[in-house]
């Protein structure tokens, strides 16, 4: 299984949000290096770093911190949060970056986000499904539309996506278990789906169940910070 810590960024430094929301905030690091390099000298060697600013903007804002991360760690670096144009994107390449997840964009863009994949390859663009009651939230999780979950994905898939980080927003932050329902009915639905589960998980147990369902990979935030999972046990999904 494919453990990836993430890395949430305000103002330089690493926060995390408790369901998306700006106003529930908790800074774990002033500097976000220190974290990275944690997560590395554990054996890690994937991060989903997101510039909470940027998602805010709808731009990209905290990419000297991407710089920083990529050109002092072999971290292999998904990036995302305010990823709306083609500068955005080069930014974010530019600054070490080895793939984005575009979530809002391909939403509200889906052109763009389309010849990104076309351009790119569906290796490199990872699609970022956020989902509140089962429908895609965009723009930083603050506004929710009317599309359902399982359509987006596959429409997506067929277009060339590999790899779908899929958010439940009520679970982010909350450490009270991942949405093993929801990434169950998605790989009934879509068997070849490479979902990464991300939001809720608050335990070892946690990450073992997903692993178990066969969800390929999990993103872990604030449960690495507040000492829920520690690197240690990490590793056996590592090695």
């Amino acid at each position: 299984m494919e453990i990836i810590p993430a890395i949430d960024i305000i103002g330089g430094k690493c926060v995390r949000l408790s369901q998306g929301d700006y106003a529930q905030k908790t800074v774990y690091n002033e500097n976000p290096l220190e974290v990275a390099k944690m997560f590395e000298d554990a054996g890690i060697t994937r991060l989903h770093l997101v510039d909470l600013d940027g998602a805010k903007a709808k731009h990209i804002v905290n990419y000297k911190t991407l710089e920083t991360i990529a050109g002092k760690t072999s971290l292999i670096i998904d990036f995302g949060g305010g990823i709306k144009s083609d500068d955005d994107l080069r930014i974010a390449f530019e600054c070490g970056a080895k793939m984005i997840t575009g979530g809002s964009i391909a939403v509200q863009q889906p052109e763009t986000f389309q010849q990104w994949i076309n351009k790119y390859g569906g290796e490199k663009i990872i699609l970022g499904a956020d989902v509140k009651n089962e429908k895609i939230a965009v723009t930083g999780w603050l506004e929710t539309t009317e599309i359902d979950l399982i359509p987006f994905i596959e429409k997506y898939m067929q277009q060339g996506i590999q790899k779908i980080i899929c958010t439940d927003i009520d679970k982010d932050g909350m450490l009270q278990g991942p949405s093993i329902n929801l990434y169950t009915k998605i790989k009934t639905a879509l068997p070849e789906a490479y979902i990464i589960a991300s939001g809720g998980v608050g335990s070892l147990k946690d990450v073992e169940i997903l692993n178990e369902a066969n969800i390929p990979a999990v993103i872990i935030g604030k449960a690495i910070y507040e000492g829920k999972v520690s690197l240690k046990d990490l590793k056996k999904f590592v090695d």
